[in-house]
């Protein structure tokens, strides 16, 4: 099936309205605004499909965020409110007190609380604002295993998790985006490499892999193949223990 994406671009804004009607009808969508294609699609495909209004940005620097004129630019051009929570307090804190009980952060972990304090500030704000959490992960991400659990990796619904890099980026021009927000260089913010440097592939020849399952160079195909398989947890609903007891009440 071909990439259409006036069509495909229709159907996620029906898909947003409806998600809405059944889990919360009248509520806001709130997410964290980073700048990134992803947030700003998000952002803009929620604003097309409840209005404007119904739309709340959160910018979450740690201290200084380089590019946080992106996410000023990137609210103002779709028109919606955008807050700001400074985490560089929370993240210090949670640090120290981290490194008191239990010893030293390791970088991997170090690396990995921003995302998930700025989740949790999130959902915060979300509650004090009549909302649901918007979801901003890619298919093509989300392939590899590049998000971080109970960090970017959740929230109530979403809209782009079935798109490839290079899909949301078409959906992003569709929506009417800024083009130099929807193919700035993706970079998780957090380690000053891009995505693409630290993944070791580019994206457009994951998202062909993905689509085709076409990808010529043999040690790149193995590496994509082996972070899909130690990646796919963070992809499934958390395992539970099945005692074998009978539940009465019928859904």
């Amino acid at each position: 099936m071909s990439f259409d994406r006036r069509e495909v671009t229709q159907a996620l804004i029906q898909w947003i309205r409806d998600w809405f009607e059944e889990n919360g009808k009248g509520c806001n969508a709130v997410l964290g605004i980073s700048g990134g294609k992803d947030s700003t699609v998000a952002a803009a495909a929620c604003a097309a499909a409840l209005g404007p209004d119904r739309v709340i940005g959160v910018s979450m620097p740690n201290g200084i965020q380089p590019d946080r004129d992106d996410a000023v630019a990137a609210a103002e051009a779709i028109g919606i409110k955008l807050l700001t929570v400074n985490i560089q307090d929370a993240f210090i804190g949670m640090e120290k007190a981290i490194a008191e009980g239990c010893g030293e952060l390791s970088e991997q972990a170090r690396i990995n609380l921003p995302p998930r304090l700025r989740m949790s500030c999130v959902y915060a704000v979300s509650q004090c604002n009549n909302g649901r959490v918007v979801n901003t992960c890619n298919l093509s991400e989300d392939w590899v295993g590049y998000s971080t659990r109970y960090g970017d990796s959740v929230g109530d619904f979403s809209p782009l998790s079935q798109l490839t890099v290079q899909e949301v980026i078409e959906v992003g021009l569709e929506l009417g985006v800024p083009e130099y927000l929807v193919r700035k260089l993706p970079s998780d913010g957090l380690c000053g490499q891009s995505d693409e440097d630290k993944l070791g592939f580019t994206y457009a020849v994951l998202d062909r892999y993905i689509r085709t399952g076409v990808c010529e160079d043999e040690a790149t195909k193995q590496r994509i193949d082996r972070l899909h398989r130690i990646n796919l947890f963070k992809l499934q609903l958390m395992p539970s223990f099945n005692p074998g007891i009978k539940v009465a009440i019928k859904e």
